[in-house]
């Protein structure tokens, strides 16, 4: 059963069994807020998905879904508003360009070869698909046209599990700390993070970022191995093990969610 609210021009579907919000709105024919239920949400908050599939609706444990439904009508506008600024989202496929560390790659599929997912030396000569930009490496695809997605993102996600244990690891021995696992996961609202128990998880698309971001995002957790809060003292740990990291903390607001627009 499907009911229908109307906000001026703006029309919201509710599905009435609290697991998901439809908002229409002029700019955009459907929009999907999945409702999460929170025990550690204090007010009823709306995110924008940054994997570009609509946005994500936290409610309080405890609160009336129609008061969620009435907050999602009132912020419709913001909402079209916000994923209109939403870049597109970029498959994996032959001729893409995207960056592992900070080092561009174009993906190249080679069907006829047997060799998986490999690097080839860096190009001496500028490509259109570039932008005229020389010294790219060719990342090469064998296989079927349909296994090429997956083959990509399995081969970073294995580049991400090695970069981020080693990093990681190092980090938390210059802190005397020992890490009880590392995880790679595909998060969407963090980079990472530090359990009581000393596990650490980290979301494999840090590889598409600059390697001194991957890297302070390994030291940020690593800390934390230390200090579980984001005090003076954790700051300063931080600082002692990759340096000033207020540059890569703001890459990663202005350019994160652009990371999670690949595959």
């Amino acid at each position: 059963m499907v009911g229908v609210l109307v906000l001026g021009n703006h029309k919201i579907l509710a599905n009435l069994r609290a697991d998901t919000i439809t908002v229409e709105t002029p700019t955009r024919e459907a929009v999907r807020l999945a409702v999460r239920i929170s025990s550690r949400a204090h007010r009823i908050s709306l995110r924008i998905d940054p994997t570009g599939d609509g946005a994500v609706l936290v409610v309080p444990e405890g609160v009336p879904f129609k008061q969620a439904e009435h907050f999602a009508q009132d912020q419709a506008g913001w909402l079209a508003r916000n994923l209109a600024r939403q870049p597109n989202r970029i498959t994996f496929e032959d001729g893409v360009i995207l960056s592992v560390l900070g080092r561009k790659h174009r993906i190249r599929h080679t069907p006829d070869q047997r060799r998986g997912v490999w690097i080839e030396p860096a190009q001496e000569v500028a490509d259109a698909a570039t932008d005229g930009e020389t010294g790219h490496a060719d990342l090469c695809v064998s296989g079927e046209t349909d296994h090429l997605p997956r083959r990509v993102t399995d081969w970073l996600k294995r580049q991400a599990r090695e970069e981020i244990s080693s990093r990681a690891r190092a980090h938390a021995r210059q802190l005397d700390k020992r890490v009880a696992k590392v995880s790679i996961r595909d998060t969407s609202s963090r980079w990472g993070s530090c359990s009581s128990s000393g596990a650490l998880s980290f979301s494999w698309r840090l590889i598409l970022a600059p390697e001194s971001v991957l890297d302070y995002v390994c030291a940020h957790e690593a800390a934390h191995l230390v200090e579980m809060n984001h005090s003076p003292a954790f700051w300063r740990l931080v600082r002692g093990l990759v340096g000033n990291w207020e540059a890569e903390r703001r890459w990663l607001k202005r350019n994160g969610a652009e990371l999670h627009r690949y595959g």
